[in-house]
């Protein structure tokens, strides 16, 4: 069976310090039990990852090569390519999903990588 490795964009290492430096004044506990929690959701995709469902927004105008995790309140977008799966973008599922997805995922702002593989 096909495993994959699991990189992190830039701008995803990103938003998710953003994440936890919004949530560390009320609980520097649950702050890192989230960014743990999200590290390990992603972590988790070094097997099948085709089974995330394709993000909704796009799948309606026919991009299918960006999937996502739902993990709580937030969005975790990734695409697959051949064994490399690529977090893009983690933000709250109260943000508008589609305009922040047009800006970095198909101008290909997010072409830097950082790899992690392992958990912290």
């Amino acid at each position: 069976m096909l495993r994959y490795s699991v990189v992190w964009t830039k701008n995803a290492q990103f938003d998710l310090e953003l994440i936890i430096e919004y949530i560390k004044p009320s609980s520097k506990t649950i702050a890192k039990n989230i960014f743990y929690e999200i590290k390990k959701e992603c972590a988790n995709l070094y097997f099948m990852p085709t089974r995330k469902r394709v993000v909704p927004e796009l799948q309606h105008i026919g991009i299918l090569k960006y999937r996502e995790i739902i993990y709580k309140r937030w969005r975790i977008v990734f695409k697959i390519e051949e064994s490399k799966v690529s977090v893009l973008l983690v933000v709250d599922s109260s943000r508008n999903l589609e305009d922040l997805m047009f800006q970095r995922l198909l101008n290909n702002n997010d072409n830097k990588y950082e790899e992690t593989n392992n958990l912290p």
